[in-house]
């Protein structure tokens, strides 16, 4: 293996040798069963005398740190610390403000035996086989060879497929010019902050709403204003008049999941054509909708240019792809390519080139009305669930699109102590208040349905169930 020795000088150099073999033996960088380098090339490397380096050898070898195997060479014996140690700490260095208030969301590592959490899709459903055959596609010398120029750029042929989708499935007008493929929904909106966002801009989100939006519009220095929502989605008279940039998820609000009703976009579209705001619309899980109308986006009643469309395929494949796009007016086209080239340099074209072949194929529109069948499996023995069994303890909220629905609870309890109480009893579930901006508001559940199988959700349930009463009663 490569095994970094520096040496300082000219000075005791088999010593330098040994210590540092010794050292990275004791920390736990070498482990038992590495093999060192031979004494021949590590003294080639280092350009001292091979019997300086087999001097270092003997020395570690007698002190049982390494052995020699014949014909294996020379291997680490010894076991050293189960964790290497730490850096130096770097108490000078400390990052901007900011950053004492954008944390790591913590992630429930933990399995669960019943998962309901919001937007986890089923791995399960994912079409494995025929994305292995498009992935061998794009690993031949000639699929690379093509890709070596622009490799920041989004790939032409999965460009053009997505315009045709989302113009067939969501009347959003595009051509393939106007897409940016992006490493998921949040790097989309990474690159609008950098493009639109001068430090102080005052952005309106959601509220509740979903954090990673927030906390990354936050970090680009803009000051994040919370914005009620109610059954009719955002309330627009309660937009700031100095805010520049609104983010909405319109078609399925998250994390309530109710539809902007169209007075309200209409309002919405008429305030940012008088503000002069930028309206960025999250179309995040659209795909999955069980009934009613379809809802109109906001890109394709925009007649003034003042909405950017952002889409993410994580809900519909895999979130560990990072595939995602963004659609803008064409005024900003030359600078979100821009933005992408410096933040991103370089992209996954053999990834974007499977998944042209994908949609090209009509594979992606039947992959979709697999999982929508599923998803809708789900949604409806929950919903019936709800209305039957929790009775007095949870309201659920009318959701007719999407992998997750939200329900308040009835008595006024802390959300957080049922969140506490399933996962104890082996439930995962997120809670309302993990998306309020503002502490005050209805404690609730957001209940997903994507990574549950439809067999486990009655037992799961029943036993959500009695975690909730506790956390009610206590109360």
């Amino acid at each position: 293996m490569e095994f970094h020795v520096s040496l300082l000088g000219r000075d005791d150099l088999t010593g330098q040798i040994y210590q540092q073999v010794k050292e990275a033996v004791l920390d736990g960088r070498l482990r038992p069963g590495d093999v060192l380098p031979p004494t021949r090339e590590l003294a080639v490397r280092l350009e001292v005398a091979r019997n300086t380096v087999s001097a270092a050898y003997d020395r570690l070898t007698a002190e049982g740190f390494v052995a020699a195997r014949a014909g294996a060479g020379t291997y680490v014996q010894a076991a050293g610390f189960e964790r290497p140690p730490q850096p130096a700490s770097g108490k000078g260095l400390r990052p901007r403000a900011i950053w004492d208030e954008v944390g790591v969301p913590l992630i429930d590592t933990e399995p669960v035996e019943f998962d309901f959490r919001a937007g986890v899709p089923d791995a399960k459903l994912f079409p494995y086989a025929t994305w292995r055959r498009l992935m061998a596609r794009q690993f031949t010398p000639t699929a690379i060879g093509s890709m070596a120029h622009d490799a920041a750029a989004s790939h032409p042929g999965l460009c053009a497929a997505l315009a045709r989708h989302v113009g067939v499935s969501r009347a959003v007008r595009a051509t393939a010019e106007d897409v940016l493929v992006t490493n998921g929904a949040q790097q989309a909106l990474d690159l609008i902050a950098r493009v639109l966002l001068e430090p102080g801009t005052v952005v309106a989100v959601e509220d509740p709403g979903y954090f990673g939006p927030r906390h990354m519009f936050a970090s680009h220095g803009a000051k994040v204003v919370g914005v009620p929502v109610d059954s009719e989605g955002l309330v627009v008279d309660a937009l700031p008049s100095n805010a520049r940039l609104v983010y909405v998820t319109p078609s399925h609000q998250f994390p309530l999941g109710v539809p902007m009703s169209l007075p309200r976009r209409t309002a919405l579209l008429d305030w940012a054509e008088r503000t002069g705001a930028v309206i960025v619309e999250d179309d995040y899980d659209s795909e999955f909708r069980f009934s009613g109308r379809p809802i109109e986006p906001l890109q394709n009643i925009d007649r003034t240019g003042r909405v950017i469309y952002v889409s993410s395929l994580s809900k519909v494949l895999l979130p560990s792809l990072r595939l995602g796009f963004l659609i803008a007016p064409p005024s900003l086209r030359r600078a979100l390519q821009a933005a992408k080239y410096v933040s991103d340099w370089q992209s996954a074209r053999p990834l974007q080139g499977a998944l042209a072949e994908f949609i090209d194929e009509g594979q992606f529109a039947r992959h979709i009305r697999r999982t929508r069948r599923e998803y809708q499996a789900r949604h409806d023995r929950i919903t019936a669930i709800l209305r039957s069994d929790f009775a007095g303890l949870l309201e659920p909220l009318p959701a007719v699109a999407g992998i997750h629905l939200c329900a308040y609870l009835c008595e006024d309890a802390p959300d957080r102590d049922v969140y506490y109480r399933a996962r104890e009893a082996g439930v995962g579930v997120y809670v309302l208040s993990a998306f309020r901006m503002k502490r005050a508001g209805r404690g609730g559940l957001v209940i997903g349905y994507g990574s549950i199988a439809l067999s486990d959700i009655d037992s799961g349930l029943r036993r959500l169930r009695a975690c909730i009463k506790p956390a009610t009663i206590r109360r």
